[in-house]
């Protein structure tokens, strides 16, 4: 496996956690530097946010009582809206998982509500897929 795959896994996993990191760009960047096939870098890329998004999951599932903790990755307020989008949405919310703001909040927030795990990842990675198919267009359609 290529330096670029890596660090592209890692980026991608690092930005669907509650960490800041900027994936589309990385993305992108190989994309246009053609160091891989672009299938192979959205796979890549798909599979690391998607995982990533797995530990936020986990650490709902894990960590719902400390939520008020001063060290909780998510403020109260988003999580909380997060939760309110997952009662009002169930589920299905979990689509939204690639958008900015809400994406990680909501996949935390259905570990903290017990959403079953084969449900949760099936969603979630048709949403990080989605997205980085229309990054992958996008970075195509400008070259």
């Amino acid at each position: 496996m290529s330096v670029s795959l890596i660090g592209l896994f890692g980026v991608s996993f690092l930005a669907a956690t509650l960490l800041p990191a900027q994936s589309e760009f990385g993305l992108a960047s190989l994309i246009y530097l053609e160091s891989e096939p672009v299938t192979v870098l959205v796979l890549v890329a798909s599979l690391g946010n998607t995982l990533g998004s797995v530990v936020n999951w986990g650490i709902g599932r894990g960590a719902a009582a400390y939520s008020h903790a001063k060290w909780f990755p998510v403020s109260v307020e988003k999580l909380e809206k997060a939760t309110r989008w997952y009662h009002r949405y169930g589920r299905w919310s979990l689509l939204l998982s690639w958008a900015p703001f809400i994406g990680d909040p909501l996949t935390l927030a259905a570990g903290v509500l017990k959403e079953r795990f084969w449900p949760f990842l099936i969603l979630v990675a048709i949403a990080k897929t989605g997205r980085y198919v229309v990054v992958a267009a996008i970075t195509l359609g400008a070259i």
